[in-house]
């Protein structure tokens, strides 16, 4: 197939690539992404500059709410994989018309372009967030939206059009809902990359209130996969949750980070919970397992894996949070107030 994958160049986007450029060799790749702070051509500087891949792959800068670009871009594509996204909870909370913007009127842009287009395929990237917390059991496909920051609100908004548009208009789109991601090349912003990359400078490690609010997590190349199986053997109309199935505490998460380090309790920073701060996440993966996917990592190995390439990679992470004024910023607005 050649996909049009957008938002290409952030931190699942650009795993994502590398995983279909490595696994499928037949494949080509357009990575549309209009490069925000969170996009970053450095997630695929092997992938663009190795001749065994590079033939294979092109990107565009360009946003998926421009009907024009999209329209060019896609000519000549097979399929769509949609992982274009504002997606930081917290900065929903600060400002949520990019996100509005983004991830409703972008979704709505790129299934006009599938549908003029006829594309065979159509993956909506989404979340497990959508469902907002759930107290006990685990969240099925069929479960009751109710999503409780703007940012959530904004992806079960790009998943209902999609829905929709499969309804009225036949087109073969589906969506994924995955739990909290972690891995290599993640935007420093997000819990993992934050609390690892504070504890290698020496810096505290901010947790909200007491710490005990349950995320699942999942391995990003595992999330890749499981998008990888939605794409090729996935039913157009259907939703697919893809979790990890590796529910932690945050306070677990930080302390483990800490551990692996080598550094102890004392480094954790208690700080004001976040509005609206969901409970718990938990999904059912069994439809997207029918199908053959199964995460390959448990969390501890995932983690330390993760922790291992944050260190070996500090070039990466320090560039974005010494070199640009734009985190620092962010850190600055966000957390001192919680402080």
């Amino acid at each position: 197939m050649k996909l049009l994958v957008t938002g290409g160049a952030g931190f699942i986007g650009s795993n994502f690539i590398r995983h279909v450029l490595n696994t499928s060799p037949d494949d080509e790749i357009v990575n549309l992404d209009k490069l925000t702070y969170a996009g970053n051509l450095d997630n695929l500087r092997e992938i663009a500059e190795n001749p065994a891949t590079a033939s294979r792959y092109r990107f565009v800068r360009g946003d998926i709410c421009d009907a024009g670009a999209v329209d060019e871009v896609l000519a000549g594509c097979d399929a769509i994989v949609n992982f274009a996204a504002e997606t930081h909870v917290d900065r929903s909370i600060v400002g949520a018309k990019e996100f509005l913007l983004t991830d409703i009127v972008g979704t709505y842009v790129l299934l006009e372009a599938a549908r003029t287009h006829q594309v065979s395929r159509y993956v909506q990237v989404s979340t497990d967030e959508v469902y907002g917390s759930v107290s006990t059991g685990s969240a099925t496909e069929e479960w009751p939206l109710a999503p409780s920051s703007p940012y959530s609100a904004s992806k079960a908004g790009g998943d209902m059009q999609l829905l929709a548009s499969f309804v009225t208009y036949g087109t073969p789109a589906m969506i994924t809902r995955g739990s909290n991601t972690y891995g290599p090349y993640q935007y420093p912003e997000k819990v993992i990359p934050l609390f690892v990359t504070n504890a290698l400078e020496g810096k505290k490690l901010p947790l909200y209130g007491e710490g005990i609010n349950v995320r699942d997590w999942l391995h990003v190349l595992d999330h890749c996969a499981g998008i990888d199986t939605v794409l090729r053997r996935g039913t157009p109309g259907e939703i697919y949750n893809v979790g990890g199935g590796n529910e932690r505490q945050n306070r677990e998460v930080a302390a483990g980070i800490l551990r692996h380090l080598g550094l102890g309790d004392d480094m954790i920073e208690r700080v004001a919970d976040r509005p609206g701060h969901d409970m718990r996440y938990s999904i059912d993966s069994g439809k997207l397992k029918a199908l053959g996917w199964n995460p390959a990592r448990d969390f501890e190995q995932g983690l330390a894996e993760t922790i291992d390439w944050y260190r070996e990679n500090e070039s990466w992470w320090k560039k974005i949070k010494h070199h640009t004024d734009e985190f620092a910023n962010w850190e600055k607005r966000w957390y001192e107030e919680r402080r």
